[in-house]
């Protein structure tokens, strides 16, 4: 398949400068609950599923509770892309996660522990078309531009993908940078079709007033993971754990994630609970089977 990437933030700016606009932008929609500076602070990275905004708009009133009751100051990272933001991740510039990059063989000898995951219907890999397309099958994709979010996509761009090789079925490759990226490539015309996260489309079509066609689907797997690294000292792991899982139980808690939720286009009872991680073996198994390119 021949790859077609859309730029990161442009080159002249340092990489500084470049880890300042981040910064800013991912802070731009919310303001954290002042903690003493000589108190550690802990950098959180959700995978980018939305834009820059969309993603601060949603994490950052749900962390800032999570670090006013767990007493661990946390501070939302993100990168203009998804791989941006796991690219931050590898690289030990983090201390938790909400992702499903980390599940493959290497990856989970990076020492990171899941604690929990957001409860939601069940997500699927899934290849869409606009509901008006003239494509009503995967094999009239032959040729044909389709976009995903990036390359670190489990769910949206390498279940898909993993289903077309295995069709032998050839498209050209555009990667919009988030799920939002590549569903406005495909709803502006500018591809045939999109690999995509059913509980982000789902939400996108019912933010922008979008119908759209199923012409692929995984079986159903489970929403993103929420991990920490080993570097964490246990007791503030267990602080921040109890948090997030807490956080529907309290009036305060459950109102911040209904309208987080409502911001992203997720169902008013989506809300986080606790998880040794075991729940992850359909992923695992994809890392084992899965084409080399892929892996």
């Amino acid at each position: 398949m021949s790859l077609r990437s859309f730029p990161t933030l442009p080159s002249i700016l340092s990489p500084a400068r470049r880890h300042l606009v981040l910064a800013l932008a991912a802070l731009a929609t919310a303001t954290l609950p002042a903690v003493a500076s000589d108190e550690p602070i802990y950098r959180f990275s959700p995978v980018n599923q939305t834009g820059i905004n969309l993603t601060a708009a949603y994490w950052n009133p749900i962390i800032g509770y999570v670090s006013e009751k767990s007493g661990v100051k946390l501070q939302l990272k993100i990168g203009r892309t998804s791989a941006d933001t796991t690219a931050f991740v590898l690289a030990q510039e983090i201390e938790f996660v909400f992702t499903n990059h980390l599940f493959s063989p290497e990856r989970e000898q990076l020492g990171w522990k899941v604690f929990g995951r957001r409860l939601t219907p069940p997500v699927h890999g899934q290849i869409v078309v606009p509901a008006d397309s003239p494509i009503t099958s995967v094999a009239q994709l032959e040729g044909k531009e389709v976009a995903f979010p990036g390359p670190e996509a489990l769910v949206a761009y390498k279940f898909p993908t993993a289903h077309l090789l295995s069709k032998k079925i050839e498209v050209k490759t555009v990667f919009g940078g988030n799920m939002d990226g590549a569903l406005a490539q495909l709803f502006s015309g500018k591809v045939a079709a999109v690999g995509a996260n059913s509980q982000l489309v789902e939400g996108y079509a019912r933010r922008e007033g979008k119908q759209y066609r199923v012409l692929w689907s995984s079986p159903p797997v489970h929403d993103l993971a929420l991990m920490v690294s080993s570097k964490v000292p246990e007791k503030a792991q267990k602080a921040v754990a109890k948090a997030f899982v807490d956080m529907a139980a309290d009036p305060k808690g459950r109102e911040i994630l209904h309208q987080a939720s409502a911001q992203v286009g997720l169902g008013a009872d989506a809300h986080f609970i606790a998880s040794d991680g075991s729940e992850y073996a359909t992923y695992r198994e994809f890392y084992r089977t899965a084409p080399a390119s892929l892996r």
